[in-house]
């Protein structure tokens, strides 16, 4: 092996942008800034998210984000600015370099990923599984 995962991160975190809970939680809301939740939805039915935040597996990211994409979705061509977040922010870091590599310069992601938002005491809103809604 010529590199290791954290080595990826590493060089990935050297040149993204990265933003704390405090600041992201002041960007919450606001016109323009779509938060997305590389999660596994697993994660999410378990965790919940950031309330407004757009799931996006890591695996569809790049396939999502290019407009000549069949599997193109409309809301990142809306967004002015994306945070990305995953649980530990190493999944955000390697999808920011990734975006950033494709030409994106309006992306960033969560510092800590959604565990330090969640130890930072933001809010949290849930996520609800369908299969364990219908069994009920």
């Amino acid at each position: 092996m010529k590199k290791t995962a954290q080595q990826l991160i590493d060089e990935a975190n050297a040149i993204v942008d990265q933003i704390t809970p405090t600041d992201a939680n002041a960007l919450l809301g606001k016109d323009g800034v779509l938060f997305v939740d590389l999660r596994d939805i697993r994660e999410l039915w378990r965790e919940g998210t950031i309330p407004g935040a757009m799931s996006a597996p890591r695996g569809m990211l790049e396939f999502w984000v290019d407009p000549e994409c069949k599997y193109h979705r409309k809301a990142f061509d809306d967004a002015e600015k994306l945070v990305l977040f995953c649980a530990s922010a190493w999944r955000s870091a390697l999808a920011t370099r990734a975006l950033q590599e494709m030409g994106m310069d309006n992306v960033c992601h969560l510092e800590g990923g959604f565990t330090a938002w969640k130890n930072a005491g933001n809010e949290i809103a849930p996520v609800k599984n369908p299969y364990l809604e219908k069994a009920k």
